[in-house]
C-alpha cells in the first residue's frame, strides 16, 4: 500500500501528550497515515528522549518506539504567544491528543470546552490516569501505579509468590488503542453529523478493560481470581514446560487436543485417566496432572516436544527472547521489523492492507525539527516566526 492510499491520509493530528499511552496513539495514527504534529516543550521536549539507556543516535529507544512517522514543533505553552501558536494549531487540525491534567489543559486553553469553542467539528482526546470524574480529582496516572491498583499485578506472578507487573507499560499500551479507537469512532461520526466530540479515556478504566474474562469471573464470584504464573485458570493444560534443555508451551485448549497431546507424547495412561477426562476434570486436578506432564517433559528437548506435538496439530512454541522472536519472524518469511530512512529499524505496524504492510518511512523527529514548517502551514509569515523564536514562544 502507498504512501497516498493510507486509509488516514489528510487527517491532521496536534499530539500534546508526551510518554506512552498518548504518543502510542498517534503513532498508530500516523502509521495508517495520519499527518502527526507532536508539540514538545523547548528545551526539554517528551521525557522519554532521556529515558535510557539504551540510546540510539543519541536518542532513548524508549522515545524511538512510539514516535516515528511524526513532525515536532517546540512551543512554550505557558506564555500568551505560545497559548496563540498552541490555538492556532488546534484549529488546523482535525484532532488533538493531549494527557494533560484537568487544570493543566485548561490553563492553556487545551480542554474540550475551550476547543470546541474554536472549532465545534473538532475531535478531541484526552488520556488520563484515573478518570476526571474520579476523586481525587486530578490524580496522576502511571502504568504501574494503575497495573497495582487494577488488580492486573494481583493476578500476575507465580501461584505462592508475590504480585508482578507486566513486563512492559501493557496498561499505556491498552490505553492507547482504546485512544485511537475511539478517535477513529468519532471521525467517522463527525462525517455524517458533522459535529466533534470530546473523549476522555483513562488507565484505569483500560485496564479493567483489558481484564476481559478474569474481572467477569470476579463479577461472577465474589471473589478475587488468584495467580497461576504461565497456567491458565479455566484452561489445562495451557502453560508453559520444561524440556530436557529449555522451555515451551502446550496450549491444549479443549479435549480434542488434549486427547492428541496424550497420543503425541506417549501418555496413553493419561488420556484414559477418568480425572482428566474433560477439561473441568483437568482444572479440578491440574496438582496432580502438571508434575507429571513436567516429569515426562523433562525427558526428551524441546525440539524433540515441538516436533512430535506440530505433527499431531497441538498448539505449541519455544520459549524465546526478544531477538530470538524478531529473527524468527524474519526467517518464517514476514519481517516484524522495518527500515527508517537509514535510522535503523523499528518493529513495524501490525496492520497489513491488500496483502502488504503499510511501510512507515520516517524516524522519529527531532526536538523543534519541523518547528518552522509547521507555522508556515499555519500561515505564518517568516518575520512573525522570527518574532515568536526572539521572544522564546517557539524554539
Amino acid at each position: 500500500m502507498t504512501d497516498q492510499a493510507k486509509p488516514l491520509s489528510g487527517l491532521k493530528v496536534a499530539d500534546f501528550s508526551r510518554v506512552l499511552a498518548g504518543p502510542y496513539a498517534t503513532q498508530r495514527l500516523a502509521d495508517l497515515g495520519a499527518e502527526v504534529v507532536k508539540v514538545e516543550r523547548p528545551g526539554a521536549g517528551d521525557e522519554t528522549r532521556t529515558w535510557g539507556p539504551p540510546f540510539e543516535a543519541g536518542v532513548a529507544s524508549y522515545f524511538r518506539s512510539v514516535n516515528r512517522g511524526k513532525r515536532s514543533i517546540a512551543v512554550d505553552l505557558v506564555g500568551e504567544e505560545g497559548k496563540s501558536v498552541a490555538a492556532d494549531l488546534c484549529c488546523w487540525s482535525d484532532v488533538v491528543i493531549h494527557n494533560f491534567l484537568p487544570e493543566a489543559a485548561a490553563r492553556m486553553g487545551l480542554d474540550g470546552d475551550s476547543l470546541l469553542r474554536l472549532d465545534p467539528g473538532l475531535i478531541v482526546c484526552s488520556v488520563s490516569g484515573f478518570g476526571s470524574a474520579r476523586s481525587p480529582a486530578g490524580r496522576p496516572g502511571y502504568d504501574l501505579i494503575v497495573q497495582a491498583e487494577s488488580g492486573l499485578m494481583s493476578i500476575t506472578g507465580e501461584r505462592d509468590g508475590e504480585p508482578q507487573k507486566v513486563g512492559v507499560a501493557i496498561v499505556d499500551v491498552l490505553t492507547g488503542l482504546e485512544a485511537a479507537t475511539a478517535v477513529l469512532a468519532a471521525v467517522i461520526e463527525r462525517r455524517a453529523s458533522g459535529h466533534g466530540a470530546v473523549i476522555e479515556v483513562s488507565l484505569l478504566d483500560s485496564a479493567f478493560a483489558g481484564l476481559v474474562n478474569v474481572a467477569q469471573a470476579a463479577l461472577a464470584t465474589g471473589s478475587d481470581p488468584g495467580r497461576y504464573g504461565n497456567a491458565h485458570p479455566s484452561i489445562v493444560p495451557y502453560e508453559s514446560f520444561t524440556g530436557a534443555d529449555g522451555h515451551f508451551v502446550v496450549a491444549a485448549a479443549n479435549d480434542g487436543l488434549w486427547q492428541r497431546m496424550c497420543a503425541a507424547i506417549g501418555a496413553d495412561d493419561l488420556a484414559a485417566d477418568a480425572r482428566y477426562a474433560t477439561n473441568p476434570d483437568r482444572v479440578s486436578n491440574r496438582d496432580l496432572l502438571i508434575p507429571e506432564l513436567n516429569s515426562r517433559f523433562s525427558r526428551h528437548p524441546v525440539a524433540e516436544w515441538i516436533e512430535r506435538l506440530e505433527l499431531a496439530g497441538v498448539p505449541c512454541g519455544r520459549v524465546l527472547g526478544v531477538q530470538a522472536g524478531l529473527a524468527a519472524a524474519d526467517a518464517a518469511g514476514q519481517p516484524a521489523t522495518i527500515a527508517l530512512d537509514g535510522a535503523g529499524r523499528v518493529v513495524g505496524p501490525p496492520a497489513r492492507f491488500s496483502g502488504g504492510r503499510m511501510s512507515a518511512v520516517t524516524g522519529p523527529p527531532s526536538l523543534g525539527q519541523h518547528t518552522d514548517e509547521i507555522l508556515e502551514d499555519l500561515g505564518y509569515t517568516r518575520e512573525r516566526i522570527a518574532r515568536l523564536r526572539q521572544s522564546g514562544a517557539v524554539a
